[in-house]
């Protein structure tokens, strides 16, 4: 891993903490990002963002453009999805993560994203994350579905050297032989990538897995490997989403779902950061 430089432990042996506002991600709190896996109607995205700021979330995740393996399955609300994102931001006071695909896509995803999200299928696509060095937002940069921990590095190394320092690893699971999950929930790259980098870590068992039974338990296993925060899909009818609804949690059982992640996270040392007031029933 010698061309690993800018995100080395190497290069800076203190933990990069990522400022947003009043927001800290890479610090003691973890920071839980929570949302559907698209936006698909301002109903649909409206009730999500209540309810997960009913419960203390700050960050929401939104897809306004989808990159999907089929040409023939939702694409997104584009544009429109991008508005609805904001109205949801500025009425529930929710920070938002959402994906930008490719580089014309840059300025106009920028003014909607506290930050913009890079996901596996951009994670080699060099040209694109040099074009996000040149960015002053965060960037979450979602591990490759079939990256070496030294390719996702490398990867993040794109981005710093453009002079955005602000990168937020995300451990998405990896695509091995076995069939029986979407993915492979590589927990162990966690406490690794920490160990060689000072960038924060998070994880998403969502993605990682593609089995909503499994999302609680792999997300507690993250926070006890290091995680600093976690990103959820959650939707508030999984039955009828127009993407992933097989891996998205109930909008109505997220209670219990932050009452145990809350648990983990001081058991762990650490804090979940929710508002000051979350009510979780």
């Amino acid at each position: 891993m010698s061309d690993l430089k800018l995100v080395s432990r190497q290069h800076s042996n203190h933990n990069t903490v990522i400022r947003l506002g009043d927001e800290l991600i890479g610090a003691k709190e973890l920071c839980l990002i929570a949302g559907p896996c698209a936006v698909e109607s301002e109903t649909q995205l409206n009730e999500i963002a209540k309810g997960l700021s009913e419960l203390g979330v700050k960050f929401m995740r939104g897809g306004a453009y989808k990159p999907r393996t089929s040409p023939y399955a939702f694409q997104g609300l584009k544009k429109e999805g991008l508005k609805m994102l904001k109205n949801a931001s500025d009425t529930y006071g929710l920070k938002i993560v959402t994906e930008v695909l490719d580089t014309t896509l840059i300025e106009e995803v920028y003014p909607y994203a506290d930050i913009l999200q890079v996901g596996s299928r951009n994670a080699k696509n060099y040209q694109f994350l040099k074009e996000l060095g040149k960015v002053d937002k965060p960037i979450l940069l979602k591990r490759g579905m079939s990256s070496t921990i030294n390719e996702w590095l490398l990867a993040a190394e794109y981005i710093l050297l453009g002079g955005n320092e602000n990168v937020i690893l995300c451990e998405r699971g990896i695509r091995t032989f076995d069939t029986s999950v979407r993915n492979t929930m590589d927990i162990a790259s966690i406490p690794l990538v920490k160990e060689l980098s000072h960038l924060p870590v998070i994880a998403d068992p969502s993605q990682g897995t593609g089995k909503r039974s499994l999302v609680t338990p792999l997300s507690l296993a993250a926070i006890a490997a290091g995680a600093d925060g976690l990103m959820i899909e959650v939707h508030n009818e999984p039955e009828e989403a127009l993407s992933d609804g097989f891996q998205s949690m109930y909008l109505n059982t997220m209670g219990d779902m932050v009452k145990a992640l809350r648990a983990q996270a001081e058991h762990s040392g650490r804090t979940l950061n929710l508002k000051k007031e979350p009510q979780i029933v």
